[in-house]
């Protein structure tokens, strides 16, 4: 059997996020196909204060680096002592903040893969957008900064793996494979609906804070005031990183991680994705549709996916239509819930393991 090496600068397993479910998926198939050699990196710790995050992103942003990419970066030596001396039909990377080992990985590996979780100029742009100034600065500045980076690395690999047909189109390479994020294959949860609507995901994440914060600004002031029995559950680990717009109100519950996601969304009538700003695809709504459960979304919360509006999930962009159908969702059950079994057979169909692996033939 070929062999691979597959570095990931996160755990590639269900339960640790967005970021480890793609990698588990891709993993799997490897595994399957190679023997693989998983190999991480111990990271230097340094401080979560709020005045060590500005002074870090202060000079990151003078030099020109991005925080991923600067976070991960300068572990060369870690990396090929872990390696040593093998050599690998295949090496692949994850996430395009380990782009830069790629020329230690050449040296073992006979073709190299990146899989792009995101295309991180894109991410960084659409946070520009979203976020308040001097947010909203910074992250233009590191849009630019990852732009260049992304012309410098991605030529670098054979083959690039992206999360979408969209994404793909905004790559410059002469191959480039979608491989769609998705779950395996969950039994749909039987657990009754409460009265009540749900957001997951890592709540420490920024395109979430943001979505966090102007669901509780604009949209969900308008919901509490049309239905007064109905709450709103967060549901992902960090929640302390929302607190400040999840606190102070007795019909917010915020849980916290949970071992099993879909079957929490599951107890829930309406996922909500008011997501302002992201790339790829999002796993609240895949998790959400294995839940079988109806979703209102922003048209960049369901980018990418290819479902349609009305028929998969609803998708409104301002903050009255959104609150609306969140409001005629929850006084409609019939509604509800032809959405949720359009949106578990796309799943089905679409989003499991078996199906994003019918896309790749490495």
């Amino acid at each position: 059997m070929n062999s691979a090496l597959f570095l990931s600068p996160e755990p590639p397993i269900p339960g640790s996020g967005g970021g480890g479910l793609r990698s588990a998926s891709l993993l799997e198939y490897l595994r399957r196909k190679y023997s693989v050699d998983v190999v991480d990196f111990t990271l230097r710790p340094h401080s979560k204060s709020f005045a060590a995050k500005a002074w870090r992103n202060s000079m990151r942003l003078l030099r020109g680096v991005p925080p991923l990419f600067d976070r991960y970066s300068g572990y060369e030596d870690q990396l090929a002592a872990r390696i040593g001396a093998a050599k690998y039909s295949l090496g692949v990377i994850e996430h395009f903040w380990c782009a830069a080992y790629a020329p230690l990985l050449r040296r073992r590996c006979e073709a190299l893969v990146l899989d792009l979780h995101n295309i991180e100029s894109d991410l960084a742009q659409t946070h520009a957008r979203a976020a308040n100034w001097p947010a909203s600065w910074a992250s233009a500045r590191f849009a630019s900064a990852y732009r260049k980076l992304e012309r410098e690395w991605l030529p670098q690999f054979d083959i690039l793996l992206a999360p979408s047909e969209e994404d793909a189109l905004r790559i410059q390479h002469p191959r480039v494979i979608v491989y769609p994020n998705a779950l395996p294959e969950i039994a749909c949860p039987q657990v009754p609906e409460e009265d009540c609507i749900v957001f997951s995901g890592n709540l420490e994440y920024h395109p979430n804070i943001e979505a966090v914060r102007w669901f509780r600004t604009s949209i969900w002031p308008r919901i509490r005031e049309r239905c007064p029995a109905t709450g709103w559950r967060l549901i992902g680990k960090n929640p302390e990183a929302v607190a400040r717009w999840t606190s102070g109100d007795d019909r917010i519950r915020v849980i916290g991680p949970v071992e099993d996601a879909v079957a929490a969304i599951a107890r829930a009538k309406i996922a909500v994705v008011p997501l302002l700003s992201g790339s790829g695809t999002r796993f609240k709504i895949l998790e959400a549709w294995a839940a079988q459960r109806a979703v209102v979304s922003t048209p960049i919360g369901a980018a990418g996916l290819g479902a349609q509006d009305g028929r998969h999930l609803l998708i409104r962009e301002s903050p009255e239509a959104f609150a609306t159908a969140v409001d005629q969702l929850l006084g409609d059950a019939a509604r509800r819930a032809a959405l949720g079994q359009a949106g578990r057979q796309l799943y089905l169909d679409r989003f499991t393991w078996d199906a994003a692996w019918a896309k790749l033939s490495f």
